[in-house]
């Protein structure tokens, strides 16, 4: 039988050799699904520019069908389907500022990690020959910046601890 190719954009597969693979990639068929599958990766404020330019379509806005489909050179969005699309481009936009104030505000994650990294490093080499001083020290050090809270659902494994530390019972020994 030989080797097969698959294409992923068409979801089909045939023989390969190169008459085949080349006529397949250069097919209108294969441009409209990989057109298709980068479209719905596009963001908002793209969608929205193409939109605004085009001219409705008549055949859709009538009927509720087109034959072109997603390959129609017309716009086949009501008013309030553009309305809900600048909606939803104005929510990121806002969503993205504040994401950035946050971290602007409040340290850098990666400061963090390299402080921590250089107090781990010192702990190692002084043993636990800490004073009270150091202790306050590592306390006021080890404010976790808050983009790490901001992050849902982390698996515990990752997850910031507690304030005041892991709590560690008494009664368990060790063996």
């Amino acid at each position: 039988m030989g080797k097969r190719y698959y294409c992923d954009y068409c979801d089909r597969s045939f023989q390969d050799n190169m008459h085949n693979r080349k006529k397949h990639l250069n097919g209108v068929q294969h441009h409209r699904a990989k057109k298709a599958w980068f479209d719905q990766f596009r963001d908002s404020a793209a969608v929205l520019h193409d939109e605004q330019i085009k001219k409705p379509c008549r055949k859709f806005l009538q009927k509720g069908i087109c034959d072109f489909g997603p390959n129609c050179r017309f716009s086949h969005m009501s008013e309030e389907d553009l309305f809900n699309l600048k909606r939803h481009m104005e929510e990121e936009r806002q969503h993205k500022e504040d994401f950035e104030d946050r971290i602007i505000s409040g340290r850098s994650i990666e400061e963090w990690l390299l402080k921590r990294e250089k107090k781990q490093a010192a702990l190692g080499s002084k043993g636990d020959s800490k004073t009270k001083e150091d202790n306050e020290e590592d306390e006021a050090e080890s404010d976790i910046p808050q983009q790490l809270f901001s992050i849902p659902d982390l698996p515990p494994s990752l997850l910031p601890p507690p304030p005041g530390g892991w709590r560690v019972s008494a009664s368990s020994e060790w063996g």
